[in-house]
């Protein structure tokens, strides 16, 4: 169903958006409700002796990474783990997509992998089977993302100006699943355990799935696919152009991506070790600070409309690659930020809470002028025969990332905190400078949008 067929809600927007948003928003409570623990799981029990024997294929996994890196520690073996998993999940939707554009249809491709995430989110609490239930949740995502951010871009023309809010909107969802979960699951860790953390991450992936189930907008017929006597139709000069363009963009979004994947990763153990999380003689979860990464962007996304707002009206509005480029030197402001954390710590080595709010202020506004910009830019630009292929492509630059982020989370241990910081911010300011380049060398040819 085209922009210009779909009935608009209340809001001016597509009708099925509101459903989409809403199964995005219990997928990332679920997803991120998980994450939020995993490395701190791994480090502070799973991996420890009297438990990491009874995980099934930990043995071999971990001696095929160590042929790669050398000996690993405890730590530096969860943080690679970790990036791997990441890194996978990052890819599986360019599969996920792939399928649904030729063989599974969306639908059934969002609903396969809800329930597939659904088994692998209560699969963790059984140690024996943690590594199959990071498979479910990998496979599962693939499907399940591959098919849902497609279906967003199918309710809007091309040139329907809607078309970035919708993003944005359906970003602040992301964003407040990775609110509301490191909350929920980080208080059932400390009060409960572990696996009752995880438990909660399965029910809310079961939530996410009926809701798309009882609302989920009609789904666009797909072509049909092609036979030996019809020959499937070939890009045309433009086209081809575009798709080359889009898959050059790829390694350069991972230099933003490696500073917000360590985000996910050894940032909680730098929390652990460096932040003073007491609060008149309690002490917060760590993982409640992960919450802050979801509660930002919802804050600052008003303001940060109402200025593109602004400079649309004085025909000042930065295209995409613009914005992408701002995105990345925000994030790279707030990593140097974090690496100056030793500057205000106190007489027990550690900084006060306020630095890490203020840090996750400025990083999520990088996060809320570079990622949906991405998403937008690619389904908007990418030709229609393998648009959800794309759209799944872009996230390949979160692959590559946390590849390379599972590899600086083992530097660590060995590394003071602001040299840490500071190789991830080098990564992410580089990432600005190549886009504010390609933003004037492509402007005509990728037609670039605000």
């Amino acid at each position: 169903m085209t922009g210009s067929a779909q009935a608009s809600d209340r809001w001016g927007q597509p009708r099925g958006l509101g459903i989409l948003a809403a199964t995005e928003l219990w997928d990332r409570i679920s997803f991120h409700g998980m994450q939020s623990l995993l490395v701190l799981y791994m480090v502070d029990q799973l991996l420890l002796p009297g438990h990491v024997e009874n995980v099934a294929g930990m043995v071999a996994l971990r001696g095929s990474l160590e042929t790669l890196t050398g000996p690993l520690s405890t730590q530096a073996l969860a943080t690679q783990v970790f990036g791997l998993y990441a890194a996978l999940v990052a890819f599986t939707p360019v599969i996920g997509g792939f399928l649904g554009d030729r063989w599974l249809g969306r639908r059934r491709a969002v609903v396969l992998g809800g329930l597939m995430m659904t088994l692998g989110h209560f699969a963790m609490a059984f140690e024996a089977a943690f590594l199959l239930a990071l498979v479910l949740i990998i496979v599962g995502a693939g499907c399940l993302r591959g098919n849902l951010a497609p279906q967003l871009g199918e309710l809007y023309e091309d040139a329907d100006r809607r078309r970035q809010v919708g993003f944005q909107i359906y970003g602040a969802m992301v964003n407040g699943g990775a609110f509301i979960a490191p909350l929920i699951t980080g208080a059932l860790s400390q009060s409960h355990g572990w696996h009752a953390g995880f438990g909660f991450a399965g029910a809310g992936m079961l939530v996410g799935l009926v809701i798309y189930l009882a609302g989920a907008p009609p789904e666009r017929p797909r072509p049909r696919r092609p036979t030996r006597s019809v020959p499937a139709a070939r890009l045309n000069a433009d086209e081809r152009r575009r798709l080359w363009r889009l898959i050059a963009l790829i390694p350069v979004g991972a230099l933003f991506w490696i500073g917000q994947s360590q985000i996910w990763n050894t940032y909680n153990l730098w929390v652990r070790d460096h932040v003073d999380l007491t609060i008149g003689g309690w002490a917060m979860p760590v993982p409640w600070i992960q919450s802050l990464d979801g509660l930002a962007p919802l804050v600052c996304l008003p303001l940060v409309l109402a200025h593109w707002g602004r400079q649309r009206a004085a025909g000042r509005e930065p295209d995409e690659l613009g914005k992408m480029a701002r995105g990345c030197g925000l994030f790279a402001l707030g990593l140097v930020w974090l690496s100056a954390a030793g500057l205000a710590s106190g007489n027990d080595g550690r900084a006060p809470l306020i630095w890490v709010v203020v840090f996750h202020i400025i990083s999520n506004l990088g996060w809320l002028y570079f990622a949906p910009s991405v998403n937008s830019l690619f389904s908007r630009v990418a030709p229609a025969s393998v648009n959800a292929t794309m759209v799944g492509a872009a996230a390949l630059s979160v692959t590559l990332a946390s590849l390379i982020s599972g590899r600086l989370g083992g530097t660590y241990e060995t590394l003071n905190p602001a040299s840490f910081w500071l190789v991830h911010a080098g990564f992410v300011l580089a990432g600005a400078l190549i886009y504010l380049a390609l933003a004037r060398l492509w402007r005509d040819d990728m037609r670039l949008q605000p």
